[in-house]
């Protein structure tokens, strides 16, 4: 598809105060192709021999020379052209699979790949926050099986991200301390909702957790971003991500989908020594057979309801972990 088919734009929402991004043109995105798959070695895409791969996204919901916006919008509407940058990192050559499912050492080349692509990308003049995610499951709505992560570079801070930027400059004007910094204290002092520790991370359920089976990993020390890891706290944190991806395997004996999303500092250039960057997983499963839907109060006042207790779900998942350490090890 050509830059010029693009069809895409920023419409401000002035009752959130927060953009969405429109772009007409993924409606035409590939939707679980049954020929071959476009990330797997000699494809036309990844081509070369490789263990990790970073691409740019053939259906982007941002581009770097983004065309010029195609409404006309009236106050208090607002419009933008979609500056960013849209990237897939394709983790792995073999077609099927989890993180826990690939070596140790691959799993490190990925984490080092999402460094590096962090600092590029957020050396761009028009980038103020690069987000890394990952879906996996067709409940999550993954298009492509083949084991792949995904980045956005964003022209924006994205409004989740805001909102903890906002609270954790308040907790450190106010306290003079690391807002992140004190929650992993209050988890490990509590202690129900750990699920697992390694020497450098702490995996736990939140105790405000949103999705029944919801995991956050904070690294024990205080960092804003993959860049200021060392190598054995990145050679750590791949560990955990296989433990922590091979305990949702281990729940409730199959592939969990999940949504992981990794929550770093921005890259505008400002001083963000207060925020203390994060990982969290998302899984849409609430028992074996049922999901967790987002309903009516969830989507319409934006509070969610959670069933049962973080404390019993943390004691489920530490049960799983168990099962998986013995497998992975």
């Amino acid at each position: 598809m050509e830059k010029m088919s693009f069809k895409l734009e920023l419409r401000w929402n002035p009752l959130l105060r927060e953009w969405v991004i429109v772009a007409a043109h993924r409606q035409y995105r590939p939707w679980q192709p049954k020929t071959i798959c476009p990330f797997c070695p000699g494809s036309e895409e990844t081509k070369r021999k490789w263990s990790v791969l970073a691409l740019p996204n053939k259906f982007p919901s941002l581009v770097e020379s983004p065309p010029s916006p195609f409404s006309s919008p009236k106050p208090p509407y607002k419009v933008e052209k979609a500056y960013g940058i849209c990237e897939v990192i394709v983790e792995t050559p073999n077609h099927e699979g989890d993180l826990c499912d690939l070596p140790q050492e691959n799993v490190k080349r990925v984490i080092d790949l999402f460094a590096q692509r962090y600092r590029e990308l957020g050396s761009k003049s028009f980038v103020k926050y690069v987000f890394i995610f990952r879906n996996k499951g067709a409940a999550i709505g993954v298009s492509l099986h083949h084991p792949h992560s995904q980045i956005y570079a964003f022209s924006f801070i994205p409004p989740r991200i805001e909102r903890e930027l906002t609270s954790a400059l308040e907790h450190f004007q106010k306290h003079e301390t690391c807002l992140f910094c004190n929650v992993l204290k209050a988890e490990k002092e509590d202690g129900k909702r750990i699920v697992y520790e390694s020497e450098y991370m702490v995996a736990f359920v939140p105790y405000s957790a949103m999705w029944p089976y919801e995991i956050h990993i904070y690294p024990r020390r205080h960092l804003g971003s993959l860049l200021e890891m060392s190598e054995e706290e990145r050679s750590d944190l791949a560990w955990v991500l296989r433990v922590v991806t091979a305990t949702y395997n281990s729940l409730f004996g199959f592939s969990l989908p999940y949504i992981m999303v990794f929550h770093q500092s921005p890259t505008d250039g400002k001083n963000y020594s207060f925020y203390h960057m994060h990982i969290e997983f998302y899984p849409p499963h609430r028992d074996r057979e049922k999901l967790k839907y987002a309903a009516g109060v969830e989507w319409g006042a934006g509070v969610f309801i959670y069933d049962r207790t973080p404390e019993s779900r943390a004691k489920e998942l530490r049960e799983a972990c168990e099962k998986a350490l013995r497998k992975l090890k």
